[in-house]
């Protein structure tokens, strides 16, 4: 069943994002791809799924095979949320940025995340075919986001929302 919703939904989502992007891109939690083609600079697209175009499948997005400094701009576009060891990607985030790095996410609350993946799970291919693992949730607050890229040394540097408001896209620095 094609999903023209869905698709719809990741082209906003990666339009929101591609302004925030500089240098080298690394897109943790990637799925099919689709931000590193739209980006069309240098951008590398990991996943733990074995989704279409990824890049690189890895065991695990906190031991990823990159050396320290090695890109500009990380991404997290609607996935935080399904990574259980959320904390440790984003310190591995924060390691392979350069000086100038940024992190740059995307994320809904967890009410409507709950509502929305339980209206679309006929239709949503990451439901139906990857499923949900333990220590995954539905969405996550921006206080809990806020506090994640805080204990992972970031600071946040600018919230967005966009989508009606419901999606909410975060810029963050490494501090110091």
């Amino acid at each position: 069943m094609e999903d023209r919703l869905g698709r719809a939904l990741m082209r906003r989502r990666i339009e929101a994002v591609l302004p925030h992007i500089h240098g080298r891109l690394l897109d943790i939690g990637c799925g099919t791809n689709e931000l590193v083609k739209a980006y069309g600079g240098e951008g590398t697209g990991v996943d733990v799924y074995p989704w279409p175009g990824t890049d690189l499948v890895v065991e695990d997005t906190a031991d990823l095979p990159f050396e320290a400094g090695d890109f500009d701009t990380v991404t997290i576009v609607a996935a935080l949320n399904h990574i259980p060891n959320r904390q440790l990607v984003l310190r591995e985030a924060a390691r392979l940025l350069g000086p100038e790095g940024r992190l740059v996410m995307t994320m809904i609350p967890p009410g409507i995340s709950r509502l929305w993946h339980g209206l679309r799970k006929p239709w949503d291919v990451d439901q139906s075919e990857r499923g949900m693992v333990e220590g995954e949730v539905y969405g996550l607050t921006n206080e809990a986001t806020r506090r994640l890229l805080n204990e992972a040394g970031f600071e946040v540097a600018k919230v967005h929302r966009f989508m009606l408001g419901i999606n909410r896209l975060t810029v963050a620095e490494r501090r110091g």
